[in-house]
């Protein structure tokens, strides 16, 4: 069997006996591991050679598809080009090497990272003020709704118990409220794929803590009644929530804070540098208007009179702990890679992000509408959403078009999301893909929408030149085997 091919399990590739590995004697004398400690049995680790690990290893990494190997148009996933100088200089020693409990006397330049990240964020999205400490965006929400809370709670208004979220939002949105322990109220769409403003008027009352609301929203679309709404959560005496995880569009073009929004997470593994496929790492630091500065989490980095950074962590009676939203001051590595970046484009260049992803994202959308359904024709942002083929007699689904896009050699986008359309299938080119690439996209859509029409089973059964082909994903889900066992005798 073609290892390089299939991609054999570590496990099967073992002898006994095989190492890959030697050990110098030890210089410090035998001791013996306390029984307690030990496993009743010896671990079942695989048994190779060095070279057969280092080639199964290689040859598996060769089937992972990442930015660095070609287009990637996940859409509401942004998945930017994170250029390597940001990993060399999140990876320097005198950063790697800190340790998160040692004197703020010691690590002044790391904190000064930290300080700077907090104030460009603060620029950017028209915020008074932000904190480091979530790790993901979902954690960034959570920590957003809880400093909500937490100012209702200061004011004596406990009774604001409901969040309103939009039908077309991230599902982690309603997630959060409900964790964060609030009741979920659900605002419709209009067919123009925005928030309803008459909806929306009937569930405004003094039980609101907040509106959650992503912008663009989930199907890329700018919500332009964002004054109206915000003025009527205002008025109710709710605070406005913005979900970041769509920022790109916005950079250079507006901010929330001047939109009216009081809180907002930004996903720093979107919007600034680190791509967080396979689920990490990630980053979501949260930001407030002024006014609600001291309802943020610590411990928090803080510039003294005297010009030095330091770690403020003395709570106050509404104050959100680090034991409740996570450990120390966030994931830093992220963080360094989004501080380099901003430095990077700077002032001016970051203002092109926004106009940028738009420009990419409109243009693959009317270039390839003759042949993929558009439920929503209007201006998009960074991505937008087609319903599928739009010849349906074929009986090619989105997940056919898909799976048939691996074949020539790109990853898919985002499909059967958001929940608003049959037959979704989300695309977001970001600002960094050239004309080229694009119309190589473009040539390759095109070239399925002709298939499924002329050959519809090549496109069903696909993919046909991937180490394998469709797995049975429901029962890949009920049924996962997540540890190897071995079923042959090793004489065998």
């Amino acid at each position: 069997m073609n290892n390089k091919l299939y991609g054999n399990l570590i496990f099967e590739l073992s002898h006994p006996g095989r190492k890959g590995y030697s050990l110098p004697k030890s210089r410090f004398g035998h001791y013996e591991i306390p029984s307690g400690l030990k496993r009743e049995a010896d671990a079942e680790l695989p048994e190779c050679d060095e070279m057969t690990v280092v080639r199964h290893y290689t040859n598996l990494s060769e089937n992972n598809f990442g930015v660095d190997n070609g287009f990637y148009p996940l859409g509401s996933c942004t998945m930017k080009y994170n250029p390597g100088i940001n990993e060399e200089i999140a990876s320097l020693p005198d950063f790697v090497n800190l340790h998160p409990l040692q004197p703020a006397e010691t690590c002044q330049g790391a904190l000064e990272a930290y300080y700077e990240l907090q104030q460009a964020l603060a620029e950017i999205s028209g915020l008074s003020e932000f904190t480091l400490n979530p790790c993901a965006g979902a954690h960034g929400e959570l920590t957003g709704l809880m400093t909500i809370r937490s100012y209702h709670k200061s004011r004596g208004d406990e009774k604001r118990t409901k969040v309103i979220i939009p039908d077309s939002a991230h599902g982690t949105n309603p997630a959060s409220a409900a964790v964060c322990g609030l009741e979920v109220v659900e605002v419709k769409s209009t067919p123009e794929g925005l928030v309803d403003v008459e909806d929306l008027k009937p569930l405004l009352g003094d039980d609101i803590a907040a509106m959650m609301m992503t912008n663009p929203n989930t199907l890329g679309l700018f919500e332009k009644e964002i004054p109206e709404i915000a003025q009527l959560v205002h008025g109710c005496g709710g605070l406005m929530y913005y979900d970041g995880a769509n920022l790109n569009p916005m950079l250079g073009a507006c901010r929330p804070g001047d939109m009216g929004f009081d809180v907002m997470h930004i996903n720093l593994h979107k919007t600034f540098s680190t791509p967080h496929g396979g689920g990490g790492p990630g980053s979501g630091p949260v930001g407030v208007r002024k006014g609600l500065e001291e309802f943020l989490p610590k411990p928090r980095v803080i510039k003294d009179k005297d010009g030095k950074f330091v770690i403020e962590n003395n709570l106050e009676e509404y104050d959100i702990h680090q034991n409740h939203i996570g450990a120390f001051l966030g994931n830093f590595n992220v963080e360094l890679k989004a501080l380099a970046y901003i430095l990077t484009l700077g002032r001016e260049n970051i203002k092109l992000v926004g106009p940028l992803s738009t420009l990419n994202a409109n243009y693959i959308k009317e270039v390839l509408k003759d042949a993929y359904e558009l439920p929503i024709p209007s201006l998009c942002k960074h991505e937008f959403v087609f319903n599928g083929l739009k010849d349906k007699s074929t009986g090619v689904t989105t997940m056919d078009v898909a799976k048939r896009l691996l074949d020539y050699g790109y990853h898919a986008p985002t499909i059967y999301f958001p929940l608003l359309f049959h037959e979704s299938l989300m695309i977001e080119p970001t600002e960094n893909e050239s004309k080229d690439t694009i119309d190589k996209f473009c040539d390759v859509m095109h070239k399925i929408a002709r298939e499924a029409t002329e050959d519809p089973e090549c496109v069903k059964s696909a993919p046909h030149h991937t180490p394998i082909s469709r797995a049975d994903d429901v029962l890949a889900a009920k049924n996962p085997i997540v540890t190897y066992k071995q079923l042959v005798n090793d004489k065998d």
